[in-house]
Formats: structure tokens, C-alpha cells, sequence
């Protein structure tokens, strides 16, 4: 099922005042709330568990999964663990009352007077935008059909810090499926809040990156487009690959013509400049190949681990006032 309930908004909010009431869009985040989550992920990283499990004692946290996943809920719920909160929620929309009719917002409504936050993913785009709008309570997207996906990009731009020391003047191949990819979606909009990144947009025709993404960024990023993979490798720094999402296509004809488009290989990397390394969100399906995994290039899997402190970051900076607008 396909559908949209509100067109994002691209708008950054101030870099004064509290952190962000709600994470919707990456769109919502400046340069300087960046930094202060990438830095509280740091801290969260280096902390003993012990140091860390009454952060968010008597807090509960409700994790609302209308889509499948599993790195995503996991490492929010082990995240929400670590630091003392309960869990609440479902990883399966089918058993609850939706199957009954219960509207987006009426669930809301219910789960906000059980909950202190909101961890939501859902298969329409925008329903995190209008999950936040009749909430009382912070609400975080967790992904919103092939729209954004922003806790995601938090633990992408971690893993590219942690990894090259800084974001400025990164280069990054991003491969695959662009068109319905959230995570590529929301890291144009993160990496255009840093300076002289280059991005590589390699796809096939059918699947480019959304126009008006590559509009709302181009005056920050300089962008290149292409269909052939190997072309900007001895440039790039990294090359983020995406898999390419059957479950978006609306007609499995077109999805059969594109599915094996690119797959990465050692020998696809020995094309590359020497320190070259692969992000992947996850889960990856031929894309990139097994033999990958032994590489030194590989990082998709730290890139994964590197969820469990950026979420953590992210649940204590907005639960620490214990509601919406409160201090961080």
C-alpha cells in the first residue's frame, strides 16, 4: 500500500534554544544539532552500561512498527533498555487495532497517555509529520515509506566521523536505489549542512534521486550523475550502496528490470582509490557481496553497532525535559 498524508517539510528550525521537540525530517536539523547528537553518541558510547541505566528510569517508551524491520526497532529498544526505560509497542500492525479501521491518529492519541515517547515507522510517507502534530508526546520517525528515515542518517554521519574524523569535504558514491531509498533521501539533507561534500549519484534512469531533493541541496553539495558504478570509485571516499526495495516498485515487471543493477564485489573495489570504504543501512540482498565482508573496506556492520549509541543520544536528549519543548 502506497500513500502520502503530508508533503515534507524542508525547513531547518533555530539553532537556539532546546533540542528538537519531536525528529521527524532531517530537514529539521542544523549543523549544530548535528554535532550535539553526534557528540551525546559519543558520550553514550564510552559510558559504562552501569553509568548509563538510570538515565531514563520511570520513562517508558512506546516502539510502534507498522513496517518491518530489525536493526531499527532492535537498537532503539535495546537503546531505550540501556538506559533504564521500559518498552512498550508492537513489531506487527496486523495484531493490533488498525486491522479494525482505528485511524493513524487515533492510535496516537491512545499510545501517548501510555507512553513518554514515540518511536514510529510506518509504510506511509508522512505519517510521522502528522503522528507529531497529535501528539502530546516527542515523537521520533523510525522511516516513513520512501520518504526520510532521519535516526538512520544520525548513525550514517556517526559512522563516517568516527571513521575519516571529520564529515567536511567528504566524497560518497551513493549506488543503487535512489528514487525510493529513505536513507538516501535524508543524507543528501544532512551532508548538505556541511561544507565541500561531493556526492556521486549512480543509479539506473528509472531509480534517480527525487529532483527536488537534488534542488533543495545542489547549492551546498556538488552533485554528479551517473548510471555506471565504477566511474567515480577512484574519487570517493565511500561508497554508500542501497538495495533496491521490491516492496516500493508498483509494478514487479519494472522491479525485475533493475534488481541486479549493481553488485559490489572486491574486484568492483580494487577500481577504487586505496582506504575505500562500503556503508550499507541494511539489509542488503545482492548487492553487495558476501566476499565484501572480509575486506578491510567494510564497515555496514559497524555502521549497524554504531545504532545502539546514536539512539541512545537521541532518546535521552529529547526525554530529559520529559515533553515537548521541554530542556535537553
Amino acid at each position: 500500500m502506497k500513500g502520502c498524508l503530508k508533503p515534507e517539510a524542508a525547513k531547518a528550525k533555530s539553532d537556539s534554544g532546546n533540542f528538537l521537540s519531536d525528529i521527524i525530517s532531517i530537514s529539521d536539523f542544523t549543523r549544530a544539532y548535528i554535532e550535539k547528537a553526534l557528540d551525546e553518541a559519543g558520550r553514550m558510547e564510552k559510558a559504562s552500561r552501569e553509568s548509563k541505566a538510570k538515565m531514563l528510569v520511570n520513562t517508558i517508551v512506546a516502539s510502534l512498527f507498522f513496517e518491518p524491520s530489525t536493526r531499527t526497532r532492535l537498537s532503539f529498544e535495546t537503546a531505550a533498555q540501556n538506559l533504564g526505560a521500559r518498552v512498550i509497542g508492537f513489531a506487527d500492525a496486523g495484531a493490533t487495532s488498525t486491522q479494525k479501521g482505528e485511524s493513524l491518529s487515533d492510535t496516537i492519541h491512545m499510545v501517548e497517555r501510555y507512553a513518554d515517547i514515540i518511536v514510529m515507522r510506518h509504510f506511509i510517507e508522512g505519517a510521522a509529520r502528522r503522528a507529531a502534530e497529535v501528539s502530546r508526546v516527542p515523537v521520533i520517525n523510525a522511516g516513513d515509506g520512501s520518504n526520510q528515515h532521519p535516526s538512520q542518517t544520525l548513525v550514517d554521519l556517526y559512522t563516517i566521523r568516527k571513521s575519516f574524523g571529520k564529515i567536511d569535504g567528504i566524497r560518497i558514491v551513493m549506488a543503487g536505489d535512489l528514487k525510493y531509498g529513505r536513507t538516501v533521501h535524508s543524507l543528501m539533507y544532512a551532508l548538505s549542512r556541511f561544507s565541500g561534500v561531493t556526492v556521486y549519484l549512480v543509479s539506473p534512469e528509472s531509480l534517480r534521486m527525487p529532483r527536488h531533493i537534488i534542488e533543495d541541496t545542489k547549492a551546498t553539495l556538488r552533485i554528479h550523475e551517473t548510471s555506471n558504478l565504477e566511474k567515480f570509485l577512484p574519487e570517493a571516499d565511500i561508497l554508500y550502496a542501497t538495495r533496491i526495495q521490491k516492496e516500493r516498485f508498483p509494478d514487479e515487471i519494472e522491479y525485475r528490470k533493475v534488481k541486479n543493477a549493481y553488485i559490489v564485489t572486491p574486484q568492483v573495489l580494487a577500481k577504487g582509490k586505496r582506504g575505500l570504504k562500503v556503508m550499507h543501512p541494511l539489509p542488503r540482498v545482492n548487492e553487495v557481496s558476501p566476499e565484501v565482508d572480509e575486506t578491510g573496506a567494510a564497515l555496514y556492520f559497524e555502521q549497524a553497532g554504531n545504532g545502539i549509541p546514536v539512539r541512545e543520544a537521541l532518546l535521552f536528549l529529547m526525554l530529559a525535559g520529559k515533553m515537548k519543548g521541554g530542556s535537553a
